[in-house]
C-alpha cells in the first residue's frame, strides 16, 4: 500500500483526471475526500470507491471561494485528524478561439479556477500541514498541462494560467521546503475523454480533431486519467519523499 493512511484531498474529482487519481490512491489504502463542485458526481465517486474497499468521503466546494475551501479543509481534518496529500486537480478553460475574442468574464474565471484555487489551498492546507508531526509535513501535488510549457495557439490564455501553475509550484516548494512539504507539478498532455475535450479542440472531437492532437505525441497515444494517477500516486507516496519542485510532463514525449 503506496499511500497508506495518507489523508488526501483531490479536487475536481467528480470525473476525468480527478476520479482516476482519487481511485488510484484510495486503491493504495489512502483516505480520500472527493472534492468536487458537483454533488451528483462527486458523491457517487466517493460512493463507488467505498464499495470496492476503499475509504473516501465526498466534500462538497467551490475552489475559487475562500469559505468553501476553509471549509473543506476544516472537513477533511475532522474525518482523518490530519492533512498528508492536496491534490488541485480542478481546472477550467475558455474554448480554443482567437486570443482577442476571450471575453473578460472567462479570463477571469480561468485565473480564478487554475490559479487562485491553489492560492486558497496554500492558505487553508499549509497551516493544517504544518501542524502534522515533524518528518511528516505533507505534499501539493498540482495538476498544470504541457500547455504552460509548450502552449497551443486558440489556448493563450489557459495556457498563461498553466504557466502560472508551474512556476507558482516552483516557488511554493522552495518556500515550504524548511516546513517539510514538498511540492509538485503534473503536466498532463491532451485527453479527448476529460469534459473539457471540446473546449481545448474548439470543438466536438472528431476524428479530424484527433488525428491533429495525435500527431504531435511520438508515443502515438493520448494521455489517460490512469496515466496521471499513476504519476500522481509516485509523488504523493514516500518512494518521493525527496522530490520537490519538479514537473512531471505526462505527455509520451509531447514536449521533447
Amino acid at each position: 500500500m503506496r499511500a497508506a493512511g495518507k489523508s488526501t484531498i483531490v479536487t475536481g474529482a467528480g470525473n476525468g483526471i480527478g476520479e482516476g487519481i482519487a481511485r488510484r490512491l484510495a486503491a493504495e489504502g489512502a483516505c480520500v475526500v472527493v472534492n468536487d463542485i458537483d454533488a451528483t458526481k462527486g458523491e457517487a465517486v466517493a460512493a463507488s470507491i467505498r464499495a470496492s474497499g476503499g475509504q473516501a468521503q465526498f466534500v462538497q466546494a467551490d475552489m475559487t471561494r475562500h469559505a468553501d475551501v476553509q471549509a473543506l479543509t476544516a472537513r477533511t481534518l475532522e474525518l482523518f485528524g490530519r492533512l498528508d496529500v492536496w491534490i488541485n486537480n480542478a481546472g477550467w478553460t475558455h474554448r480554443n478561439r482567437p486570443m482577442l475574442e476571450v471575453s473578460e468574464e472567462e479570463f477571469d474565471r480561468v485565473y480564478a479556477v487554475n490559479m487562485k484555487s491553489i492560492y486558497l489551498s496554500a492558505i487553508h492546507g499549509v497551516p493544517a500541514m504544518r501542524a502534522n508531526p515533524q518528518g511528516s509535513s505533507g505534499c501539493f501535488i498540482n495538476i498544470a498541462s504541457t500547455a504552460g510549457i509548450r502552449p497551443r495557439p486558440g489556448l493563450t490564455w489557459y495556457n498563461g494560467s498553466k504557466g502560472a501553475v508551474i512556476t507558482t509550484s516552483k516557488s511554493m516548494a522552495a518556500e515550504l521546503g524548511p516546513d517539510g512539504i514538498r511540492v509538485n507539478c503534473i503536466n498532463p498532455v491532451f485527453n479527448p475523454d476529460t469534459g473539457l475535450a471540446a473546449e481545448f479542440a474548439g470543438g466536438p472531437v472528431d476524428e479530424s480533431r484527433r488525428a491533429r492532437f495525435l500527431a504531435t505525441i511520438p508515443l502515438g497515444r493520448f494521455s489517460t486519467a490512469l496515466d496521471v494517477a499513476n504519476a500522481a500516486l509516485y509523488l504523493a507516496s514516500d518512494e518521493a519523499a525527496f522530490i520537490s519542485g519538479v514537473c512531471i510532463e505526462v505527455d509520451g514525449a509531447r514536449c521533447v
